[in-house]
């Protein structure tokens, strides 16, 4: 006991004691602070965190870069943006306005880059803002993963629904007007360009009868979900458009896109890559509101690739897989689909039965009736008495471009296609006149390949 006083008496011992129970003491108030300001951060702020794959993120980020009311002395010093980025789009403008042939106009956004910031939503109410950027990224494309992170009192949570509501009209009004074509990148969906002017239903001229039955048959299927509901029957419709190249397939389902308000999303088969899997897991996440289309579904099911010498050109799209995308298990409700074809008589019949494809409509050749009203649409303005349309029509008669004639053998069966047939009013604008006499020019074209030379080399025409 005397050791252990004449310890406790040494100045030098004492002293490290105290300093070591000040130490203890500081690290666990400081450990007590740090849990009672987490504890206080739970309970009295709220944290939201988008990811970028979510379609909410850019339309946060416009909402984040619109002008704001900052007056006053702590808004100001608050809110002041620091790091910045910038998000441009372009558009050409029209040779007739003023100065514009040849010129680009751009629209620079500016949005609060990667860092922290403070915006001011309403007097008295204030949202932390946290940009990062991740160390990792997506291995379909190598772009690196980015959150968003509001923060903000948990007394103003109900600010949330009014910034998402605010962010999704924003968003809304920049594509009013504009159809947004979506295509498979890889696991996920893409925005394929900038959302593109709605094409009005009636500049897609279809023969006599076949637009209108579509379109109806489209609206009424939109207004049935309870009914297929009520009867346990998938809701989801199925459309084949088929006939030879240029006649309107794909420009009236962006008509119809445009004119249901719905977005279009593309997918080509033939990708290579495009696995039946894959198939089945993009028809899963398909955007809300769209048309989906498979476009030339005869050569996507055609392994032409060979890039072995047994054959083999790498995985794709099975038959198989496509009937199980299209009314399988994985096939999703609330779709319409398009599925186009050049060559319906390649298509497996089992592709084509009702259930898969609901209604079968050909998009033939030009017919008499297609060819007036495109004329009417060029020239209406200025063939009033539409005797420039009748002497079109008789010219197209006599090149037998309509099919032939019954009564006259000699006249040659030829066809043509709308698409031909805009091309020569687009390239005689207001010119109807020059249009009857360049009539000739619709006659479909055959080329021959040219004779190889001795010398195994194609000869160049002089």
């Amino acid at each position: 006991m005397h050791g252990l006083d004449a310890l406790f008496n040494n100045p030098v011992f004492a002293g490290g004691i105290g300093l070591a129970g000040l130490g203890a003491a500081a690290a666990f108030g400081r450990r007590a602070l740090i849990s009672a300001a987490g504890l206080l951060r739970r309970q009295l702020l709220v944290n939201i965190e988008i990811s970028k794959r979510d379609p909410s993120y850019n339309w946060v980020l416009a909402w984040l870069a619109q002008p704001r009311d900052n007056r006053g002395f702590l808004a100001q010093r608050l809110t002041r943006l620091r790091n910045l980025s910038i998000s441009t789009s372009t558009k050409s403008l029209s040779p007739a306005a003023e100065d514009g042939a040849g010129k680009i106009h751009a629209d620079f956004r500016v949005q609060p880059g990667f860092g922290r910031h403070i915006v001011r939503h309403a007097p008295g109410v204030y949202i932390a803002v946290n940009r990062e950027k991740a160390g990792t990224a997506t291995t379909a494309t190598g772009e690196p993963h980015e959150t968003l992170t509001l923060t903000l009192l948990w007394r103003h949570r109900h600010v949330l629904a009014e910034v998402f509501t605010q962010a999704h009209a924003l968003a809304q009004s920049f594509q009013q007007g504009k159809t947004v074509v979506y295509t498979a990148r890889k696991m996920e969906w893409a925005v394929l360009g900038k959302p593109r002017l709605k094409r009005p239903l009636g500049s897609v001229i279809l023969d006599e009868g076949v637009k209108e039955r579509l379109v109806a048959d489209v609206k009424e299927f939109l207004k049935a979900q309870q009914w297929y509901t009520d009867r346990g029957v998938p809701y989801r419709r199925g459309y084949l458009l088929y006939g030879p190249p240029g006649t309107g397939k794909t420009s009236f389902i962006q008509a119809l896109a445009g004119e249901l308000d719905y977005s279009v999303a593309m997918i080509n088969l033939s990708e290579m890559g495009m696995t039946d899997d894959l198939l089945a897991h993009l028809l899963t996440q398909l955007p809300e509101k769209s048309v989906l289309v498979l476009e030339d579904v005869d050569a996507a099911l055609v392994n032409r690739r060979q890039r072995d010498p047994d054959g083999y050109s790498g995985r794709t799209v099975t038959a198989s897989g496509l009937l199980n995308a299209l009314d399988g298990l994985a096939a999703g409700e609330d779709r319409i689909t398009f599925l186009t074809t050049n060559h319906i008589d390649r298509l497996d019949p089992a592709l084509i039965r009702p259930g898969r494809v609901d209604m079968m409509v050909r998009i033939g050749e030009a017919t008499r009736y297609q060819a007036a009203q495109m004329w009417d649409r060029y020239y209406g303005d200025i063939d009033e008495d539409h005797s420039g349309r009748e002497r079109f029509l008789a010219r197209l008669d006599e090149l037998g471009l309509f099919g032939g004639s019954n009564q006259d053998p000699s006249v040659p069966k030829r066809h043509t296609s709308t698409a031909a047939i805009q091309g020569l009013f687009q390239f005689n604008k207001g010119d109807m006149e020059g249009a009857i006499r360049m009539a000739e020019g619709l006659i479909p074209r055959t080329f021959e390949p040219e004779q190889p030379s001795a010398e195994g080399t194609i000869k160049a025409p002089a």
